[in-house]
């Protein structure tokens, strides 16, 4: 699934936003799942992440989403694609056959109609959920290593957060970023690392604050104060004005 987000609400616009973020990590539908759910910062690494988004889809049985924005979705850059040949092989016993194949023969079917099937079948994927927590959790770190302030921003907020933790360093301050690429499963335990020795963190989205969500729960009973900065209808966030909620963050303290 690939999404790129525009302006809302109502009819929209197709100006960026990023206000799908509950909507993909949360509520996609119902029947108690989850979907992978990436977001790239680049039109290169919207490129990369299709081959990636389907090989964990194909692995573990589950949808993937590409979430990217409407900022991402208008732009041009230049995009580089490997001569290499990188299919993943992935054993699967599930598959049907068609006639013949020298398997036995697989019926796929998600219609149970007993609780205890239905339950069976959704621990089952939830087991499967806990593999991927596990190890496909991603995230890029920028500058955290002494930051006293760390920005949280995916996506396209991520760049502008970066001009903002550049124009930082230039003023003296110890900014840094944290830019999750998986939105689920979402890299926690990598936040946590990220703003151990941090007095502030500010999370930037293009949204009333969703990831807010999980970046305070990502830190709960850490004792760190989390910010926002957002913006909302398609309205992209300004570098300066973020810098300006660092410096007045930073200043408080």
């Amino acid at each position: 699934i690939i999404n790129v987000q525009r302006g809302s609400r109502g009819l929209g616009g197709i100006q960026p936003s990023q206000q799908d973020y509950w909507q993909a990590t949360r509520a996609l539908g119902h029947g108690d799942f989850h979907v992978i759910v990436f977001a790239p910062a680049s039109v290169q690494e919207m490129a990369d992440t299709v081959g990636k988004a389907f090989d964990l889809s194909d692995k573990f049985r589950v949808p993937a989403m590409i979430l990217a924005d409407g900022l991402l979705g208008q732009m041009m850059e230049p995009v580089t694609f490997s001569d290499e040949e990188n299919v993943s092989q992935t054993d699967k016993p599930w598959a049907v056959t068609g006639h013949g194949g020298g398997r036995k023969q697989n019926i796929i079917n998600s219609l149970h109609l007993e609780a205890e099937e239905l339950q069976r079948t959704v621990l089952e994927r939830y087991q499967r959920y806990e593999r991927i927590k596990a190890d496909h959790t991603e995230a890029e770190t920028y500058l955290t290593d002494d930051a006293d302030i760390v920005l949280v921003g995916f996506g396209s907020s991520a760049r502008l957060a970066k001009t903002a933790v550049n124009a930082a360093r230039a003023k003296g301050i110890k900014a840094g970023l944290f830019r999750p690429i998986t939105l689920w499963p979402f890299p926690e335990k990598e936040l946590q690392k990220a703003v151990e020795d941090s007095k502030h963190v500010l999370v930037t989205e293009m949204n009333m604050g969703q990831m807010l969500d999980d970046v305070k729960l990502s830190l709960y009973g850490t004792g760190k104060p989390v910010d926002f900065y957002g913006t909302t209808g398609g309205v992209v966030p300004d570098p300066e004005n973020i810098l300006k909620k660092i410096t007045e963050l930073v200043n408080l303290s």
